[in-house]
């Protein structure tokens, strides 16, 4: 009697074997399934999709660069060394959020190390704003070894992209935006210059798609799990068809290196971006001028609305569109050019890829009826920078936040205090708050003067208060946070 030869998978080298043996068919049969595609415009008219990898990189890998930029001579404290957030940026949020310690100014002399990628043959490329941040040079190297000075274009630091350029005797090889979202489950090939390192190649999956970390209301993360370390920033992440699928930003790494979690600006986005950079050197977006809030379902249920989705109009700037058109503090904004709105960051990436001037439809639900209103959007004000007539201003307050008037501060206008200092051992430094932004009221209480401050704190005290609520507003948009006082 014979039997059906059995092979035992439970450990051992046939594991080994039959595990090596499913990994290749499956890699197999993902490129294969992948139709050819001019990825790079060098040379791969008519190629073949890949059966590995190997295929791809040789053809897309010569569009990559090293982005190296000299800082000033004593780093400032806007100045970035490799991947650390600039104190008070939107990212310096979310590693302090993950405990992530930044490191210390660099010395005279200081570098900053990233990636990039060209876009054009005549040497477009694009990199990460915290890149080329605080630089005084730009030194591009290419894949063949090549050393370029590198310009600044223009930068966006609402969504941390730069575009840079280079000027060479020759064509040189890029690459193109993928057209289609990758599908969580995707193969990612990430290529950069990691700890200086050029032209390294990893291999990851899509692991999730519409990340919010925290980064304002533009941004729509890509995450990762290929490794990606220190000097991957501003570098491409590749599908397997060798085209970008997103830049590389943001690792999440208390240790410093790469644990399989990174997140990519996504290319639609880094498409948007760069072709204003590109035209004009700045990004402008729509705005209707208004603050807005997630519509929770407690507040759908008191409000007659049957889903709990769309944009709840919190504050209307009183001069801008939406108050021209009637829109109302309480209207909950539930579609754009009849398109539903699911949340507010949905809305607000949506109204700031419009060109200023451009008309849209937007549903209203206002008192328990459905209604629709003709806007023509504005233009949003670009963020005021935080300069270094910041630093050192104000006095120290009981919140561990030293303040100053805001009318004492060029640029900040004239309600207010503004942050100038956080203590990062008080609680104040992981309250959301940063450095830049514009106390307005503290427990209902307007404030124009850190004195005033003090005395409301005290005040709250002095009643057995715990916590106290603080107004603040920050480049175009307000919010609150609660801060201990016991």
């Amino acid at each position: 009697m014979t039997s059906e030869p059995r092979i035992r998978v439970g450990r051992g080298r046939w594991r080994r074997r039959l595990g090596a043996a499913v990994f290749a068919m499956a890699v197999a049969k993902v490129a294969s399934s992948c139709p050819a595609t001019l990825a790079a415009e060098v040379d791969a008219v008519g190629a073949n999709a890949p059966t590995g990898f190997a295929e791809v990189i040789e053809r897309v890998r010569p569009a990559v660069v090293g982005v190296r930029v000299k800082t000033h001579e004593r780093a400032q404290p806007g100045d970035i060394q490799f991947e650390v957030p600039q104190p008070g940026s939107p990212f310096d949020r979310f590693f302090k959020q993950f405990g992530i310690i930044p490191e210390n100014p660099a010395p005279k002399g200081g570098l900053s190390v990233g990636s990039g990628f060209f876009i054009s043959g005549d040497g477009y490329i694009v990199t990460n704003n915290h890149v080329i941040a605080g630089g005084r040079s730009l030194e591009v190297t290419t894949d063949d070894g090549n050393v370029y000075q590198g310009r600044i274009i223009g930068t966006d630091p609402q969504t941390d992209l730069a575009l840079i350029k280079i000027t060479s005797q020759v064509d040189l090889p890029y690459v193109r935006f993928a057209k289609t979202e990758p599908k969580i489950g995707d193969w990612v090939l990430p290529i950069g210059n990691p700890f200086g390192l050029g032209g390294t190649v990893t291999a990851g999956i899509v692991s999730a798609r519409g990340r919010d970390i925290g980064e304002g209301p533009y941004n729509d993360f890509i995450q990762i799990d290929a490794p990606v370390n220190k000097g991957n920033s501003g570098g491409p992440t590749f599908s397997v068809r060798g085209e970008v699928i997103g830049v590389n930003t943001v690792i999440y790494s208390p240790s410093g290196g790469s644990i399989g979690v990174a997140f990519d600006i996504p290319a639609e986005t880094v498409k948007l971006v760069v072709e204003q950079l590109r035209s004009k050197g700045h990004v402008t977006r729509g705005s209707i001028g208004v603050q807005l809030q997630t519509v929770t379902p407690m507040i759908a249920e008191a409000i007659g609305l049957k889903k709990g989705q769309g944009a709840l109009v919190a504050q209307v700037d009183a001069n801008g569109p939406a108050a021209k058109h009637g829109i109302e503090v309480g209207d909950v904004i539930t579609a754009i050019n009849d398109h539903e709105v699911q949340e507010p960051r949905e809305f607000a990436r949506t109204i700031a890829g419009i060109s200023p001037g451009t008309s849209v439809k937007l549903g209203l639900f206002r008192n328990g009826r459905e209604r629709s209103v003709v806007v023509k959007l504005g233009e949003m004000s670009p963020a005021i920078p935080k300069t270094d007539e910041q630093i050192g201003l104000g006095e120290k307050s009981a919140l561990g936040l030293t303040l100053a008037s805001a009318h004492s501060v060029p640029g900040m206008g004239e309600r207010g205090v503004v942050v100038t200092e956080i203590n990062p051992d008080s609680d104040a430094a992981d309250s959301g708050l940063q450095i830049g932004d514009i106390v307005l009221s503290v427990a209902g209480q307007p404030v124009n003067a850190p004195a005033e401050v003090d005395r409301i704190v005290n005040e709250a005290r002095a009643h057995s208060k715990r916590a106290i609520l603080i107004q603040f507003k920050r480049d175009q948009m307000s919010g609150f946070v609660a801060l201990p006082i016991g």
